[in-house]
């Protein structure tokens, strides 16, 4: 069993050695200072997130889906990033999923013992019928958790691509993975509580995973999110205001427009830009991957 203080995340920090005894401006500027090293610990690994963006892209492409596979903090990291996709870019639910040690009652209370599950690792993906169609990411800041590892060992088992974000260098999980994503942000400001600057860096990286992904899907035109599900008010007025962002309309237009599209960002945008109905538009839209700005480009062509 590898000592704890050989653990990145379990080393003790020099640097807030006496935080208990600090002013609370003082305490808390210095967990701000602390944090200033997630950006660029995840700056290291800039060229292995992008390859990993690549792969699932691909994956996706050919009709897989993604999955995330972690325990405590890591895995309720990875199901917030798959919860918060289809909202934002309207994709299916399945499309990105998030599997967390002990079920989603852990997601609000741990469920003690469930991290230290092989084998559930494996089951969990079995459930959810995972192939080689599909990519994994493993998520643990320690790089030791036994329940992605069994979940990483099943999928490559399968042949399907597999990759690991841990907040260690040379870590378990690494040797269990295609691609490793390991941003070292130094010892934690509390000594080995990783939802701490792990956390943040585990975050950072998720977000540049599906946000890549989904731009790379079409899911994005020029920085705006026009796959945007309008399912309550605030979002309704979000689809508005992208709408007379990219066409440059009116709100009335905007409104009006998307109401002949059952409220697709996408299509209304097109139907304005180009001066079509919502067919014609949903036509254009399959014809260039779903990416308006590949329809203006083959417009003007």
């Amino acid at each position: 069993m590898v000592e704890l203080k050989k653990i990145d995340t379990e080393k003790r920090n020099p640097k807030t050695m006496h935080i208990d005894t600090l002013s609370t401006l003082d305490m808390v500027s210095l967990i701000n200072q602390e944090d200033h090293a997630c950006a660029e610990a995840v700056k290291e690994v800039l060229p292995q997130i992008a390859q990993s963006v690549d792969v699932i892209y691909e994956k996706i492409r050919q009709g897989g889906r993604l999955f995330y596979s972690g325990a405590g903090t890591s895995g309720r990291l990875g199901v917030l990033d798959a919860a918060e996709c289809p909202p934002t870019y309207g994709v299916d639910p399945g499309l990105v999923v998030g599997l967390i040690a002990g079920g989603p009652a852990a997601f609000l209370k741990a469920i003690e013992g469930a991290e230290d599950n092989y084998d559930l690792g494996k089951k969990d993906l079995e459930d959810c019928h995972f192939s080689d169609k599909d990519a994994l990411v493993g998520i643990a800041a320690s790089g030791r958790t036994p329940y992605v590892l069994g979940a990483m060992d099943y999928a490559r088992s399968l042949g399907a691509p597999v990759m690991a974000l841990t907040c260690c260098h040379n870590s378990e999980l690494s040797r269990h993975a295609d691609i490793t994503m390991d941003p070292v942000p130094g010892p934690e400001v509390v000594t080995g509580s990783s939802r701490m600057k792990s956390g943040t860096c585990q975050k950072l990286v998720l977000n540049l995973l599906s946000t890549c992904v989904m731009i790379k899907m079409g899911k994005v035109y020029g920085n705006l999110m026009v796959d945007v599900m309008a399912t309550n008010e605030k979002l309704v007025h979000r689809a508005i205001s992208i709408v007379c962002t990219a066409a440059e309309v009116d709100e009335d237009t905007a409104r009006r427009t998307l109401e002949k599209c059952g409220f697709s960002c996408k299509t209304a945008i097109v139907m304005l830009l180009l001066g079509i109905d919502a067919e014609g538009a949903k036509r254009a839209l399959d014809g260039a991957d779903g990416r308006i700005a590949k329809v203006i480009a083959n417009q003007e062509g």
